[in-house]
């Protein structure tokens, strides 16, 4: 699989297209993270129109097993965050047939 944008290069790609200096764009950057945990962290959910959204979401306690010696374990319950992509850019990048 092919490697991504490293963050040096989006905040170039962004700099570039904004007409921004690479140092607005980084703080900008940092700025929408930042603010993205927070919200999430507050709120349960931080959206990005047209890009989709952070959810915070809690996962039950459940019955797993040690893929080594196949002895069944306990994993406890956590909290922790998904991204759903959002419609629009999912047909983006992979239009239906």
């Amino acid at each position: 699989m092919a490697a991504g944008l490293t963050k040096t290069q989006l905040v170039r790609l962004l700099a570039e297209k904004n007409e921004l200096s690479n140092k607005q764009a980084a703080a900008f950057l940092e700025h929408l993270t930042d603010t993205a945990i927070k919200e999430t962290r507050k709120n349960g959910i931080f959206v990005v129109p047209g890009l989709g959204r952070l959810k915070k979401v809690h996962r039950k306690a459940r019955m797993g097993r040690n893929p080594q010696t196949g002895e069944p374990i306990q994993i406890k319950a956590k909290t922790t965050a998904k991204f759903y992509l959002a419609k629009a850019a999912k047909d983006a990048i992979a239009p239906k047939k």
